[in-house]
């Protein structure tokens, strides 16, 4: 591959650290960074949660599907899903039409550590128990990775715990990307 791709896409469950391996690579390659839940934010003027709670789930999938279209559509970028992207309308094979779709794999337990650890409210996670969140996880993630494993590459995250691990993540995009 002759210099970047024109554009990087992470997908992957909720806590797989799609924003975070993103921002990174954003800073190593010098192209723009968008994080698709923020960009919907913006543009709506509302937090993911007031979207969730004003038109429920498939009202925000509407939203997302569209806010997906709008910045897959912008050249050098690093674009990071949200974890039920790829499973809606024809988002998955819209995402590798447009650039390369990178899967950030972990398991069941990896996602419930980093979930629990995390300071951002998951909407589909409110008012759960512990088990019900480690349950949920493990459910949703199965229904899910139909849609993640069409992604051009797959990348086990599961030890991405610390900086230097996000950055030989980072290399390791790199390298599945031919990127120099």
């Amino acid at each position: 591959m002759e210099g970047n791709p024109t554009r990087i896409i992470l997908l992957g469950y909720m806590g797989a650290g799609k924003t975070t391996v993103g921002k990174a690579l954003s800073k190593d390659l010098g192209m723009m960074f968008y994080d698709l839940d923020w960009y919907i934010e913006n543009r709506m003027h509302m937090t993911v949660k007031e979207i969730f709670d004003e038109r429920g789930e498939e009202g925000f999938r509407k939203i997302e599907s569209n806010m997906l279209h709008e910045v897959a559509e912008f050249e050098d970028v690093i674009i990071s899903c949200g974890g039920g992207t790829p499973c809606f309308f024809d988002n998955m094979d819209y995402m590798n039409r447009q650039g390369e779709t990178i899967y950030l794999k972990a398991t069941p337990d990896v996602l419930y550590k980093h979930l629990k650890m995390g300071r951002t409210v998951r909407p589909l996670l409110l008012n759960k128990t512990p088990d019900e969140v480690r349950e949920f996880v493990g459910k949703q993630l199965a229904e899910r990775e139909t849609y993640y494993n069409k992604a051009k590459h797959v990348l086990d995250v599961n030890l991405m715990d610390n900086f230097e691990k996000i950055k030989i993540t980072v290399a390791e995009v790199k390298r599945l990307l031919d990127i120099k």
